[in-house]
């Protein structure tokens, strides 16, 4: 066992030193998005048996980094273990499409494994602008593929991203290596925003080698500005369980392979996270072994290989309603209708309907303009799309601003039940 220490993100040379350190077999990091000041330890029972144990000592701690860890945790209150197994470099945690937190943890050599398939999958090391809180496996992945490379890792100032800020430190790259940086679709859309005003950020953005996006499903609309704008984007698949991104443009990278079980997909790498920290059930649930020894990660995600053999993301496996018998995949459902002049940011959540069950309704912040103009439009990509008929929108909402979720995904729990309420 060794310790874990809490690492405020904000602090990014600190949260970079304890991830070197972390690397060379030192104690193991979990990136906080906020400072957290540890109360004195209270000693409690190790945990038996499983590789991440949540057993050593436990902290209380007030707040949402809290949460029960196992079976040795105290009947009352929050706690965080302090130790953890002897191979754990990196602790982050997730709420995935949920806000169910899970404690992802990770290896070493696993996030070494994801950091060299990525700079392979890129044509070789370089240097990256660090755009992405340290807290989520994005950022510290990009911090963890600079200490591999040995170049260092510059970083956006500022706690809300801002174009200008990012152009700027881009200027400050080291000149005759390549050049990578890591976005969300969120902030790539921004940057092409003021990269049409200003000149500065257009040659920023276009000055790297690739620009890595993730996190969430990129718009076709907003791949087709980037491309235009001539900005070399990598779509990225992947999670804090696979260490990041281990699906480049629909090619699996380094030694990651997949395969499908009833349409979910599932992967196997040398970048798999060992598990769930304090949660051995879930981490049975997630991660399975085949006969070989072979661990596959079993996503949440439903897909399928196009006729290039290139990875397919349906949506989400929870995401899928069933509207007067027939099974409809929202996630495709969003793709369409997110390819709609208007629409990029809307997001598709089922509705009940008391004559088919349940029917797609589409959520929009912001004005639709003509509700029923819109909502033929809608209907008619759909169809020009070749989904069935039970997959077209029957209720557009329209709010000021879409619920999202603490990791900066839409809050599609909160969605469905504004959905459900303008049904009423």
């Amino acid at each position: 066992m060794k310790p874990l220490l809490r690492i405020p993100a904000s602090d990014v040379p600190a949260l970079t030193r304890a991830l070197e350190t972390a690397l060379d077999g030192g104690p193991a990091v979990w990136p906080l998005p906020t400072a957290a000041t540890p109360a004195p330890a209270a000693p409690a029972p190790a945990a038996p048996g499983p590789t991440i144990r949540s057993g050593g000592a436990f902290v209380p701690e007030q707040g949402p980094i809290g949460a029960e860890f196992g079976t040795n945790a105290p009947p009352e209150g929050n706690v965080t273990p302090v130790e953890v197994d002897d191979r754990i470099a990196l602790v982050v945690e997730t709420s995935g499409s949920t806000d169910a937190p899970k404690r992802v943890a990770l290896s070493a050599d696993a996030l070494v494994a994801s950091a060299d398939a990525t700079h392979d999958a890129l044509g070789g090391t370089g240097q990256w602008l660090l755009a992405l809180p340290g807290h989520y496996i994005a950022g510290a992945q990009v911090l963890v593929r600079g200490l591999v490379a040995s170049t260092p890792t510059l970083t956006v100032p500022g706690e809300r991203f801002d174009p200008s800020a990012f152009a700027a430190t881009s200027a400050q790259l080291l000149p005759h290596v390549p050049h990578y940086t890591s976005l969300v679709p969120t902030q790539l859309a921004r940057l092409l925003d003021a990269a049409e005003r200003d000149p500065f950020i257009a040659a920023a953005l276009t000055s790297f080698d690739a620009v890595l996006v993730g996190g969430q499903a990129l718009a076709p609309a907003i791949a087709e500005r980037a491309a235009a704008a001539g900005v070399r984007i990598v779509r990225t698949y992947g999670s804090s369980e696979t260490a990041g991104g281990c699906v480049y443009d629909g090619t699996p990278i380094g030694d990651t392979r997949l395969r499908f079980d009833d349409g979910r997909i599932e992967l196997a790498s040398s970048s798999l996270a060992d598990g769930y920290l304090g949660d051995p059930a879930r981490t049975a649930e997630a991660f399975r072994s085949d006969r070989d020894g072979t661990r596959w990660y079993v996503t949440g995600d439903l897909g399928e290989l196009a006729a290039d053999g290139r990875l397919r993301v349906r949506g989400r496996a929870d995401d899928v309603m069933v509207s007067g018998g027939v099974k409809v995949v929202l996630g495709e459902v969003e793709r369409v209708v997110r390819a709609v002049a208007g629409f990029a940011d809307a997001v598709v959540v089922a509705a009940p309907d008391p004559e088919w069950g349940e029917r797609a309704a589409v959520a929009i912040a912001g004005d639709a303009g003509d509700e029923a103009s819109a909502l033929q439009a809608l209907r008619t990509a759909t169809d020009a799309a070749g989904l069935a008929p039970a997959a077209r929108p029957v209720r557009l909402v329209v709010v000021d601003r879409l619920p999202m979720l603490a990791s900066g995904k839409p809050d599609r729990r909160a969605i469905a039940a504004l959905a459900a309420a303008s049904a009423g």
